[in-house]
């Protein structure tokens, strides 16, 4: 006890874990690359607005999340909306919402609807996820919703959130998406209840940074790290303008960034860390002087240059936003995906102009503020059998910690999931208990600890 740790990545995981292992009289010091705390849940000006970079909302069933907010302060700033859910098929927007809307769906029969029913039901009641990584995703649809469902609507959707690599990918990426979409709807006719905190994630990483000083925590903003190296001393991290030792560090970048840093890895791990396929992401941030379709989520099996479409004041009150509409337009990439190349202009131009074609009426005219966020490192590809192939948190440099977002078994990337990993993760780190995924996957996680 009264160690001194060094967490290098100042996101959520490494804000929670700062905060839980100051909770247990450790000395912490918090150190991000970026100028703000909040990695991939921080906020950005787009316009004359102040909102999430990329969009994020609350299920009843975020039981991580709504401990953290608890514990913030922020429970009655959450805000409960019913949303619905779009699809854009052959050039018209339907919804469906319901039970009702979605046999009402057309393009496909009865049967398939039927099928895919089955399918979603059928996946939303499996608890042997292993099983289903040992097959790819198509053929585990194909067997469950028939060739016509998978190839008009499963295929574009795989495609719009894994390009080609669906192609590599396990069936246990659909159970996590049914898993926590299921989670999201209530009896009856299954409505979509989403929450956001007011103010959104500004808000709670402003009040979770007040908490992280109160306890003691040490916060260094715009430090990026260059090593993490092994002393007779401690673990000594360098930055452009500091050297600091400490008794343990946990690294919470993504595995190939960890493998660059950490110069005394063993061949083993490091081969492990840099052979984790990450999926990027272009995302667009829209204000406009008018809403959309009146969907949250509008799923797209037209071709389009971005992966769906999410309204966000169908949650969000305007009001919120200076009256405002905002939209995000993402699109998931690999690093040869030529979108990531492309000027903002580019992007912009290529997105609206899709836009316009989709919503009569729309136009350029409409767009108040435009700004493209770019992130490489995202969420891991589930290829076949990936569980076997996670590197471990506590690696073979003394006083070294690995936790990262590869270590989210079938997870979708959420706040929730990443919350729980380093609540998990914490017994690992102040217990020095070698990570194996059957160990965590049955722990019990503090919430809000």
């Amino acid at each position: 006890m009264n160690q001194r740790w060094g967490i290098v990545g100042g996101g959520m995981m490494g804000m929670a874990l700062a905060l839980w292992l100051a909770d247990r009289g450790e000395r912490v010091t918090l150190i991000e690359g970026a100028d703000h705390l909040g990695g991939l849940a921080a906020p950005w000006r787009i316009g004359d607005v102040t909102w999430d970079r990329h969009y994020h909302v609350i299920l009843n069933s975020d039981s991580h999340v709504l401990g953290l907010l608890d514990r913030l302060g922020l429970t009655d700033a959450i805000r409960w909306v019913e949303t619905r859910t779009g699809v854009l098929a052959d050039g018209r927007l339907h919804s469906v919402s319901n039970v009702i809307e979605y046999l009402q769906y057309p393009g496909l029969s009865m049967i398939d609807k039927l099928r895919m029913g089955w399918t979603i039901l059928y996946g939303s009641r499996l608890r042997n996820w292993r099983a289903l990584e040992r097959t790819s995703v198509e053929s585990w649809l194909r067997r469950h919703s028939g060739n016509r469902a998978f190839e008009k609507f499963w295929l574009p959707l795989l495609r719009s959130k894994l390009g080609d690599n669906y192609e590599r990918t396990s069936a246990a990426f659909i159970w996590t998406t049914i898993q926590r979409l299921y989670a999201a709807r209530r009896s009856g006719l299954k409505k979509e209840m989403f929450g956001y905190v007011s103010g959104g994630y500004d808000r709670i990483i402003d009040e979770l940074e007040k908490v992280l000083i109160a306890s003691g925590v040490e916060i260094r903003t715009g430090e990026k790290v260059g090593s993490v190296t092994a002393t007779e001393a401690g673990v000594r991290v360098t930055t452009g303008t500091m050297e600091e030792t400490f008794d343990r560090v946990v690294l919470t970048t993504a595995p190939p960034l960890t493998a660059r840093l950490v110069p005394g890895l063993s061949d083993e791990e490091r081969a492990m860390m840099a052979g984790v396929e990450y999926q990027g992401i272009v995302c667009a941030s829209l204000l406009l002087d008018r809403p959309l379709g009146g969907f949250y989520v509008t799923n797209i099996t037209d071709p389009a240059p971005f992966t769906g479409i999410i309204e966000m004041t169908t949650l969000v009150d305007p009001a919120e936003l200076e009256g405002h509409h905002l939209v995000y337009l993402p699109r998931y990439t690999t690093a040869a995906d030529e979108t990531v190349t492309m000027t903002d202009e580019e992007v912009e131009e290529r997105f609206v102009g899709a836009l316009s074609d989709m919503f009569p009426g729309f136009g350029p005219q409409n767009v108040v503020a435009f700004r493209v966020s770019r992130v490489p490192f995202v969420f891991p590809i589930p290829t076949i059998g990936y569980s076997e192939r996670i590197h471990s948190m506590v690696t073979t440099v003394p006083g070294v910690y690995a936790v990262n977002s590869s270590q989210i078994l079938n997870g979708t990337l959420n706040v929730n999931e990443t919350l729980q990993l380093a609540a998990r993760a914490l017994g690992v780190l102040t217990d020095e208990v070698a990570y194996e995924p059957a160990i965590l996957e049955g722990a019990v996680a503090p919430v809000g600890a």
